[in-house]
């Protein structure tokens, strides 16, 4: 996956991931728009990481295609190329998910 984003400092983008876990409920059919988006990601792009106050740059601890979970209001919406992304900081990460 190619996108024409470069993000800065500590910031990251990431695309949702979409389940099919529930598309009905004890035999309802839950439409698009009343169901929540997920809150797990793949990271799409990285910045370089965060520069402290005496100019240290700290790498990030996300790299392109970890899959992440982040909160429910994080990051900012954006759309490239017809493709829905979130962009948000590190620290808004909730967790790095891991396969055993």
């Amino acid at each position: 996956m190619s996108i024409n984003i470069r993000p800065l400092y500590d910031r990251i983008v990431v695309k949702r991931i979409e389940t099919d876990d529930a598309v009905k409920v004890g035999g309802l059919y839950i439409p698009d728009s009343a169901k929540e988006k997920p809150q797990e990601a793949e990271v799409v792009a990285a910045g370089q990481g965060k520069r402290l106050e005496n100019g240290t740059l700290v790498p990030l601890d996300v790299k392109v295609g970890d899959r992440i979970l982040f909160g429910k209001y994080s990051g900012s919406e954006i759309k490239l190329d017809g493709q829905e992304y979130l962009i948000m900081r590190e620290d808004e990460v909730l967790g790095v998910l891991v396969t055993a």
